[in-house]
């Protein structure tokens, strides 16, 4: 059973995930979300150094004091959990973990039956306490499907990889070199990134062709290299994380006309990768 220090520990209020910046992109209106979209799956996986597959065995309500921070139509459970598998995570935490979550009522306005239910889990491991886990967030515990499953191992692997890119934090210098004929001419963007690793976009006209843009990972920009998929880990990195417009501090070095045709070419690659979809 929970001891009343572990349980204040765990009624810590986990933060939302913070890992990326609110940015003007992401009040885009967008059409609702069935179930987590891969931003959502994206945002709690980043910032969940503890990912489960586990299955509830127990769930005690918590009322008073300890439940006073509940939103309105939520109830708070302390809840244990067999784990199935670890998503990510280096394997240091207990086969059985105990945790706080609060829940939604359920269509008659009663507490949820969470028993049983086979969940995800995106979490941190509580300092000291293998059986013991906070969620990061308010919405920290899926429901387990198999196509929730799938797309968080993916993303999970994604943040792991070698080439994983890195955590988009803003927008460095713009450039626009014209080309001899008119209507033709290059954009270069440099982003500024969380470790410094170098990111640009590259954008580049042709008279009576549709404006071709691709995003480089290094120092060397690759002609031949193509826009990220969507619902990928460099797609999320720069559609969740990028601003609306070019600002105009990108462009001071410019004349008005390259300035104004830079800040087309950066609108042409926002509407490419489309807008950062969350259910919420």
């Amino acid at each position: 059973m929970v001891t009343s220090l572990s349980l204040a520990a765990l009624l810590i209020a986990a933060s939302p995930p913070a890992a990326l910046p609110t940015s003007p992109q992401q009040a885009v209106q967008a059409p609702a979300v069935i179930g987590p979209s891969y931003a959502d799956l994206a945002d709690l996986a980043v910032a969940a150094p503890v990912i489960a597959d586990a299955t509830i065995r127990s769930a005690t309500l918590i009322k008073g004091p300890e439940a006073a921070s509940v939103a309105p139509g939520h109830v708070r459970f302390y809840a244990e959990a067999d784990v199935t598998s670890l998503v990510r995570g280096s394997g240091g935490i207990a086969p059985r973990i105990g945790y706080v979550v609060d829940a939604p009522l359920d269509a008659r306005g009663r507490p949820p039956k969470l028993k049983k239910q086979r969940v995800l889990l995106f979490a941190r491991p509580v300092s000291g306490s293998p059986g013991q886990v906070q969620l990061v967030g308010a919405s920290a515990q899926l429901p387990w499907t198999t196509d929730s499953d799938a797309r968080t191992r993916r993303i999970a692997a994604e943040l792991v990889a070698a080439e994983a890119p890195p955590t988009i934090t803003g927008i460095g210098n713009a450039f626009h070199v014209p080309g001899s004929l008119p209507g033709e001419g290059e954009t270069q963007i440099f982003l500024t990134t969380a470790d410094n690793r170098p990111v640009s976009l590259s954008i580049l006209r042709r008279p009576g062709e549709q404006a071709r843009w691709a995003v480089a990972l290094s120092e060397i920009v690759d002609e031949a290299a193509a826009p990220p998929a969507r619902d990928t880990l460099l797609w999320y990195r720069l559609a969740c994380a990028l601003p609306a417009t070019l600002p105009e501090r990108s462009t001071t070095t410019l004349d008005a006309a390259n300035a104004a045709i830079a800040g087309e070419d950066y609108a042409t690659v926002i509407a490419a990768l489309g807008p950062c979809r969350r259910s919420s």
